[in-house]
């Protein structure tokens, strides 16, 4: 990978965004709470979140804020999660529709202590969504399922338009990065996704600047292109506070742009890899991109 001179530890400058504070934000603040809704802008200290909720974007998460795994790159709490809200799917479509959004990102923290993962959380939220905005697309971005059968399956039934799921970093620093997590666990997640439907667009993320090699990065996309992903975004990782892990290096735009044209060179419909992309981050303008990528390969 390519670093600046600077120490890791102090943010370049194409790092840097400006603090939130539009009357846009404080109304999208204002109906997630109004619903009683976690967003992963939040609980993630997410660096874009001044910029998506001005334009009144938001990635839901359901299932509580408190995962019950303790990933070395999250900022989301890790502890014992409260009994999941039988009104929430209902909560977020009504948000959604106040909200007018035209494309939804619905998330969750991992729900290891639930018999199914929480995937049939994920379906109640997807089909209350087509009852009251039908209007609107649908992208889940859902944990591994590990150890969950047919947990996966049941969300892909539920036609979303697109499934995300993300690898997040390299095999060697899984032990580190994602604790309780396996990475055949989330490539095999992916493929299988795109097995039951072909029609379905599948997505997943990586961050870098974790101490990773670019070949073992470039490995990471043949195993998801061998796994028929679409859309790969790539952004840098950012400590949320000391007590998680370090930054390695910052990566630069330039090696960014790189990474963006082996990827689309390797087959992939899609590709985002800046240091600010998040795998949300522009997701509503991405699914048009996606739909127009795939009409053109097809005809």
């Amino acid at each position: 990978m390519t670093i600046t001179d600077e120490k890791p530890r102090r943010k370049p400058s194409w790092i840097r965004v400006k603090a939130p504070g539009s009357a846009e934000y404080s109304e999208t603040a204002r109906l997630m709470r109004a619903h009683s809704l976690n967003t992963v802008c939040e609980e993630a200290a997410c660096p874009n979140i001044g910029e998506c909720w001005a334009q009144g974007h938001a990635t839901v998460m359901i299932l509580g804020d408190v995962c019950t795994r303790a990933c070395g790159f999250c900022n989301v709490a890790t502890g014992r999660p409260r009994p999941v809200d039988p009104f929430e799917p209902e909560n977020l479509a009504l948000a959604v529709g106040k909200l007018g959004l035209k494309h939804v990102v619905i998330t969750s923290v991992d729900r290891d202590d639930l018999a199914d993962g929480g995937a049939s959380q994920f379906v109640a939220c997807i089909r209350h969504m087509r009852d009251h905005a039908p209007d609107t697309t649908i992208e889940v971005l859902t944990p591994d399922f590990l150890h969950k059968d047919n947990a996966s399956e049941s969300v892909v039934d539920a036609k979303p338009d697109v499934f995300n799921h993300n690898v997040e970093t390299v095999p060697r620093l899984y032990p580190t990065v994602r604790k309780g997590a396996r990475y055949e666990q989330s490539i095999g997640l992916l493929r299988r996704a795109k097995e039951r439907d072909g029609s379905l667009f599948t997505k997943s993320g990586l961050m870098v600047g974790l101490g990773e090699e670019i070949s073992e990065v470039h490995a990471v996309m043949d195993d998801l292109r061998a796994a028929d992903v679409d859309f790969l975004t790539i952004g840098q990782y950012l400590q949320p506070t000391k007590k998680h892990l370090e930054v390695a290096e910052f990566i630069t735009p330039e090696a960014f742009d790189d990474l963006a044209r082996v990827a689309m060179d390797k087959g992939f419909l899609k590709v985002s890899a800046t240091p600010l992309t998040r795998s949300s981050y522009h997701a509503g303008e991405d699914f048009q991109r996606l739909v127009a990528a795939r009409a053109a390969k097809q005809s």
